[in-house]
């Protein structure tokens, strides 16, 4: 059977599926498995998930955009910060009920914590999911080397700067970060790369691109980073 998923196996219990260039990532404790985002909802993505671990399993939402929510459906437990949950249901044909994680909350999926970061800026209600023990924290559109999409209703590059500012001052403690996008996994350097970006696209000195996509946005390539701006961004 044709499936849109590939799968990457990153470590024990530990896995990237990958759907037409998004990453969702699956994560399997000793009591319970978590799958993060859901891609487009091109496939059984639940079957997918359930046939890489036998847990109990649940899903958490980096953020309520299209190619993140698409799947949501299939999962009858599907967490989010409620910031984002007006996002969810105007963009989302699945009216399911979605539950609320608060920062500071922690997943604890036995042997293996994730701690919830709230980290607006891309979305409202933005999160990134923080695995202290093991150095490494999923962050879904924030934190990347491909074009962070800074372009409609929602976006704030001042609540933005200040996420990457506080993600900043815990970059000791982080070795990977594994994106929604590009590529994975990425070195906490990218949170100076996003300030330097940021700076760079402050000062007016970078010419917009064509994104290739039928908005009224731009690409700017800002040092190592890249973001897709319009006229409604903040």
């Amino acid at each position: 059977m044709d499936t849109p998923y590939k799968i990457s196996k990153i470590g024990d219990g530990f896995w990237a599926i990958d759907e037409r260039g998004v990453f969702m990532y699956l994560i399997e404790g000793t009591d319970e498995a978590m799958l993060v985002d859901t891609g487009f909802g091109g496939g059984d993505l639940k079957a997918l998930a359930e046939s890489l671990t036998k847990k109990p399993l649940f899903a958490v939402i980096t953020h309520a955009d299209p190619d993140h929510i698409g799947a949501c459906g299939q999962f009858s437990e599907v967490f989010m910060h409620p910031s984002d949950f007006d996002r969810y249901y105007e963009k989302s044909e699945n009216k399911i009920k979605l539950r609320p994680v608060w920062e500071g909350g922690v997943f604890d999926l036995g042997g293996r914590k994730f701690e919830v970061v709230h980290i607006p800026g891309h979305t409202p209600g933005s999160i990134a999911l923080f695995d202290k023990a093991n150095r490494l924290v999923i962050s879904g559109d924030s934190f990347q080397y491909g074009g962070i999409f800074m372009f409609g209703g929602g976006r704030n590059f001042r609540a933005f700067e200040a996420s990457v500012n506080r993600m900043l001052k815990i970059k000791d403690g982080i070795s990977e970060i594994y994106p929604g996008h590009d590529r994975y996994p990425v070195g906490s350097a990218i949170f100076e790369d996003l300030l330097d970006g940021l700076r760079i696209l402050e000062t007016g000195s970078v010419e917009g691109k064509d994104t290739g996509r039928p908005i009224p946005a731009k690409l700017y390539e800002c040092g190592k980073v890249k973001f897709i701006v319009g006229s409604q961004t903040t």
